[in-house]
Formats: C-alpha cells, structure tokens, sequence
C-alpha cells in the first residue's frame, strides 16, 4: 500500500512542480559550474547500491575536499545558488524519479553514502535496510541541523560516527520497527512542518522521540 502511495504522489509532485524544476534547471545551467545534476552511490534496500540524484549545489569532485562526505554549515565547498537550494530543501526533488522508480520511498531511513553506512553496525545495517530508504524520514527530520552540529569540530567523520551514528540508528531503526501507513502520512506532515518552520520543537507533536 505504501508503494503505491510512493507512485501516486511522486507522479503527482513531478506534474505540479514542473515549472519549479525547470527553473532550477536552467538557474543552474547558467550559474555556478554549470552542473545540474549531482549522482551519488547511496546504500539502499537490501543493501543494494543505487545512483540517488540532487540537483547540484556543490563544487565538483567535493568530496575529495574540505570535510569529505560531511557537509558543514557555511561549507566553502557549497555554491551561492547552492545555499539556497539547501537551506529550501529544493535540492532533493530529483529523488522524486528515485521515487518513482522504485528505489526509494517519500518516507523511510535516510539513504546513506557508502562509508557512512559502514558506521552502523552489522546488525543495524542489517535491520535499516530491510526497507527502502526515503526522501525523508524520522532521523532525516530530528537531524535537520546536522550541518550546525558538525560546523567547528575537529574531525566531522569522527564526530558524525561516534554522536550522530547512534542516535540516527536508533531513530531510524525505531522507524522499520513501528511501521505503518498512520506513520508514513505522520512524517510526511512532520516534513512539511519542519520545511515551514525549521526552528519548530517536534518533540510536541511526536511523543515517541526523547
């Protein structure tokens, strides 16, 4: 049922957010360095890798740069337009297609880049992947400021893998666990709270988070 939730509303975003997509598309054709898209291997159901897309924000070939896989608040690595499509979160809407092709869902464990995954364990890698990872999901909205908690820290990998890993595990696992469709449409609203009004305390509106 919630695959097919996934299709009717990935359809549906792609048809109604046409004009938005085509002026990011040519925004950053003449901007920057001229990239529009950004592919990337992420880890995703089963363990299977998949190329997830993002509308480019960031220099090419960053991950050889600063930081690495992490991004940080006021990173140099991230371009002028960059920023903006960041801090709206309209650098994600190409994994709308990911969506729709199967490879992911609206809402599920944030797929990771390859190393970041190997941080969990085996046996929360084990469980996390069982389902297909979202666009969003319960971590990805605790952990909306992930680039603030990293900014001024002398080693992001370091700090990602022995603060952020645990709890994000937790999160996520809690997700597969527990879910259902009351959920699935639970978090979606929650994302748009947080879109809105990024500052807001989701505490009050989901008990199950400490």
């Amino acid at each position: 049922m919630q695959r097919l939730f996934d299709i009717l509303f990935s359809t549906l975003a792609i048809i109604i957010l046409i004009p938005i997509l085509i002026i990011i598309i040519l925004v950053l054709s003449l901007t920057g360095e001229r990239e529009i898209f950004y592919r990337q291997e992420r880890v995703g159901k089963d363990k299977i890798n998949f190329r997830l897309l993002k509308f480019a924000t960031m220099l090419k070939n960053s991950e050889n740069q600063g930081a690495g896989t992490v991004t940080l608040k006021n990173d140099f690595r991230v371009l002028p337009f960059g920023r903006i499509l960041r801090k709206t979160k309209l650098n994600e809407l190409p994994q709308l297609f990911n969506i729709f092709l199967g490879q992911m869902s609206i809402i599920g464990p944030r797929p990771l880049h390859i190393k970041q995954f190997s941080f969990y364990s085996e046996y929360d890698q084990k469980i996390i992947s069982s389902i297909r990872p979202g666009l969003s999901g319960l971590a990805s909205i605790v952990f909306r400021d992930e680039e603030k908690i990293l900014q001024n820290v002398g080693d992001p990998d370091k700090t990602y893998k022995e603060k952020i890993t645990p709890r994000k595990a937790e999160l996520e696992k809690w997700y597969v666990q527990n879910k259902s469709l009351y959920l699935y449409f639970k978090l979606i609203l929650l994302t748009m709270v947080v879109v809105i009004f990024p500052s807001i305390d989701i505490k009050k509106y989901f008990k199950e988070i400490k």
